[in-house]
């Protein structure tokens, strides 16, 4: 059971603005939220007040260990109206990004993660291509005020999960049911993400920085026939693969916009990634052109299947596309109890130690439990307790566990004796 991690592998953990700053901002989640389209009518307004508390947060990142950190800036905090730009929200995203780099801790900065300005939701979003120039404008803004501080950028944070859940399956804001805006706002995000791409380059070499690394986070997930003798089953996997992440990870990825995304002339086939960033976290067992999960399959609480070896077939599969190193930027589960989450958290690293792969980071979702989208705070991901009423923060098992998996490089004999084999965990 032990394992010496890889002399590359350093782990990290993730985080999302909107998810843990907290503040009635006027962005497109706060606006769900007004609608009633949010579980226990839980409000992004207090998520876990991180705005206010990022001091002590990265205090008890320090404490635990954690030498990386992907993070998210608020859009919507730094650009509150068309062409206006908040300057205290910029002084304050320095002095966190400041202070996390006295502690040691090196970020990976998220620019778009899931959350618009109303502004730009009410100008139709990424549905329309002349409002590209927004986010490119938000973009060098970022990299201008922010670029002496980091040196590693998101782009966008899963731009399939983004434009399915809010165009196709209408299940966050705007609320739309599309599947032609589904695949218009894939396509310009994948644009965005390329002119992104080339902008931050530029604008930190011509800052004298040569050290550079930018990608997107990419979900991905496996998608398997429920029985792969049924042709049906099998078409369908395959298909609902390729509209999902196939398509848009080779436009991202090589510049190849191929069906059903939309071609577009300003864009050339190239190499648009300095590493390959994957979020994962379950596998799709297909039997129509839907989704479906595995029956009599380990589960977590919100019935996700608990599959690790699809981390590495689909990292594999990514990495054949376009040989770069792989940061594994989220990978975690919602166990409400901290009853399993050490288990699942050792049996992703097990895989990822055994692969004949190039993966560096692992960044672990969450750092600590925060405001889970439509499932507000009823979705526990953390390795840190957030009581929401209170604030209060308490490091749960599962994260003494990953600060011991630090200090060791690996995982000991006793150390998974005593956090995942006496686990009273359940799937």
């Amino acid at each position: 059971m032990e394992i010496k991690f890889k002399d590359h592998l350093s782990l990290g953990v993730s985080t999302a603005a909107t998810q843990i700053e907290g503040g009635e901002c006027e962005h497109n989640w706060y606006d769900w939220y007004t609608k009633g389209n949010i579980k226990g009518h839980s409000n992004p307004a207090r998520a876990t007040n991180h705005y206010h508390l990022w001091k002590e947060d990265t205090l008890l990142m320090s404490e635990m260990k954690i030498k990386h950190y992907r993070m998210g800036i608020e859009w919507a905090r730094i650009c509150p109206k068309e062409s206006e730009v908040d300057l205290e929200a910029i002084a304050h995203y320095k002095a966190e990004l400041q202070y996390l780099k006295e502690q040691g801790i090196t970020v990976l900065l998220t620019i778009h993660h899931f959350t618009n300005p109303m502004w730009f939701e009410r100008k139709g979003a990424f549905t329309k291509k002349e409002n590209i120039k927004y986010f490119l404008d938000f973009v060098e803004l970022i990299v201008k005020e922010f670029g002496s501080l980091v040196s590693e950028y998101i782009t966008i944070n899963e731009p399939n999960v983004y434009a399915t859940n809010s165009y196709y399956f209408g299940e966050w804001p705007p609320g739309e049911k599309s599947f032609s805006n589904t695949i218009l706002v894939m396509s310009n995000m994948a644009i965005c993400h390329i002119k992104a791409y080339q902008m931050i380059h530029s604008i930190r070499e011509s800052m004298g920085y040569q050290d550079t690394l930018v990608s997107f986070a990419n979900h991905v997930r496996v998608f398997d026939p429920l029985n792969p003798k049924n042709p049906w089953h099998f078409i369908c996997a395959k298909l609902l693969d390729w509209f999902f992440q196939g398509a848009i990870t080779n436009a991202i990825s090589r510049g190849k916009f191929r069906w059903p995304l939309k071609r577009t002339k300003d864009i050339t086939p190239g190499e648009y990634l300095d590493f390959i960033a994957i979020n994962y976290y379950t596998r799709s067992t297909v039997s129509g052109f839907c989704d479906g999960v595995k029956q009599n399959a380990p589960k977590n609480d919100l019935g996700w299947e608990i599959y690790p070896e699809g981390l590495i077939r689909c990292a594999d599969h990514i990495y054949r596309l376009l040989k770069r190193p792989i940061y594994i930027t989220e990978n975690g589960t919602c166990d409400n109890k901290d009853a399993f989450r050490s288990k699942y958290i050792y049996e992703h690293l097990k895989v990822i130690n055994e692969a004949n792969l190039p993966i560096t980071r692992y960044y672990h979702w969450c750092f600590c439990d925060n405001f889970e989208w439509v499932e507000g705070e009823s979705a526990r991901f953390g390795l840190v307790h957030i009581n929401f009423s209170t604030q209060e923060r308490t490091i749960k098992t599962s994260g003494e566990f990953y600060t011991k998996m630090i200090e060791e490089n690996g995982i000991s004999d006793e150390l998974y004796k005593e956090y995942v084999e006496s686990q009273k965990y359940h799937y």
